[in-house]
């Protein structure tokens, strides 16, 4: 039995146990502390989960930051970000505290309330991959809880390898060959009159041409390459025609058994295929005016490659390696 059987099988490799959550995404990994000195056969067994179930889950990990970077390297390098809030940490820069979200509608004269509003005012709009407007999308990610509400605030992730082998064969033919634009910030509502962030955005432009199926790096999978916050305009097809496509296409990305709902606790830590899923962040806890601190380190990624071989093409403010 090969060492994918026996993680498909819900079974031990390397003394890991990985145990299946969904049918199509996500899975329990124990038997593992993250905090200690993860041999080869660990990360190897690590990573074949991820990479067949796009996300893993971990649970009562106590890793700081320096373990948390320390567990990012084993898997890739991790990100530096150019900038990021005061709540991350100041001697870590790979690691991001989400909790920074709760700054940046204040730097454009906005309450976080307004703000998450304006950027999910369609149902689809919050479902997103981490920086896809780059050209070289980090390849993963890696989030730890510390301070989570004690109901709510659940992330949803969805396999898009699983949604693309979901069409038929006839829409599967099509979507093949198309690029789509993945930018930042298309999908925000402005304000009347003078926005500060759509003046941000106008000087800050990030953008890039994807394909819109990608051939995974590592698994070769076809992969429904959308989400709903970056992706606004095939290329090649009118304003009308894209907008009925990338409707359809989401709403097949995100379809109930193509996805999986993940439970945080203090020391719960996910292991995520950027390059394979798209995400929905939590919007159900604002009312309850309690912490949700959590921490990410995003892995590099390389720049995404069509089913005819054509590799993403930067258009503005982008480009490969450079953050």
């Amino acid at each position: 039995m090969t060492r994918e059987q026996t993680i498909d099988d819900g079974t031990r490799a390397a003394g890991i146990e990985v145990k299946p959550v969904a049918g199509h995404i996500g899975a329990d990994i124990t038997g593992v502390d993250l905090a200690g000195e993860l041999d080869d056969g660990q990360v190897s067994a690590i990573r074949a989960a991820m990479l067949r179930w796009k996300v893993v889950f971990f649970r009562d990990q106590r890793l700081d930051h320096a373990a948390h970077v320390a567990l990012a390297r084993r898997f890739g390098e991790p990100v530096v970000l150019r900038r990021r809030g005061s709540a991350s940490p100041e001697k870590f820069p790979e690691v991001e505290t989400t909790a920074d979200r709760l700054e940046l509608g204040g730097r454009f004269g906005m309450e976080h309330d307004e703000w998450l509003r304006r950027r999910r005012h369609h149902l689809l709009r919050g479902w997103h991959c981490d920086h896809g407007a780059r050209v070289d999308p980090p390849a993963a990610t890696i989030l730890r809880a510390e301070t989570v509400p004690p109901y709510g605030g659940d992330t949803t992730w969805a396999n898009l390898a699983a949604a693309y082998a979901g069409l038929s064969e006839p829409v599967r033919r099509f979507v093949d060959g198309l690029r789509a634009e993945h930018r930042l910030g298309v999908g925000y509502q402005p304000r009347p009159g003078d926005d500060a962030y759509v003046r941000h955005l106008l000087d800050h432009q990030v953008a890039s041409l994807h394909p819109l199926v990608r051939v995974h790096p590592e698994t070769g999978e076809r992969v429904l390459y959308v989400n709903g916050y970056y992706v606004e305009q095939i290329d090649g097809l009118s304003r009308a025609e894209s907008g009925a496509v990338l409707e359809m296409l989401l709403e097949q990305a995100v379809r109930p058994e193509y996805t999986v709902r993940f439970r945080w606790e203090p020391g719960s830590v996910a292991f995520w295929d950027n390059r394979a899923t798209i995400h929905l962040a939590p919007g159900d806890t604002a009312h309850l005016d309690v912490p949700r601190v959590m921490h990410r380190v995003m892995l590099a990624g390389d720049v995404p490659v069509g089913v005819d071989g054509t590799p993403s093409r930067p258009l503005t403010g982008t480009a490969p390696g450079r953050w």
